[in-house]
């Protein structure tokens, strides 16, 4: 996130869920992807990004889970979705990047 999308150091909001390999199904979609029982499914939400920074950002996601955990490319599957300013307020009812806080 921070290489890809140039947030700020501190910018981090994460929820991480952990589920039984029973509890899990990711089939490959048709694209012949091999998947272990390390799969990691990222859901990221977020502001518009260009098409370029969200593949930099899937690149170095891969690369990064596979140098610091083991993880392979083809056991990382992400999701973006895009929402705009209006739809985030980090706290006391406000939204920040309305009223020009952040």
């Amino acid at each position: 996130m921070l290489k890809a999308f140039d947030v700020p150091e501190r910018d981090r909001y994460q929820v991480v869920n952990e589920h039984k390999a029973s509890h899990l199904i990711a089939e490959d979609t048709g694209l012949g992807i091999v998947r272990t029982r390390n799969i990691v499914i990222v859901s990221v939400v977020s502001r518009p990004r260009t098409e370029q920074s969200k593949k930099t950002f899937y690149h170095e996601l891969c690369r990064e889970l596979q140098e610091h955990c083991g993880i392979a490319p083809s056991d990382v599957m992400v999701s973006i979705t895009i929402n705009s300013d209006a739809d985030w307020s980090f706290g006391h009812g406000v939204a920040q990047f309305l009223t020009g806080e952040l």
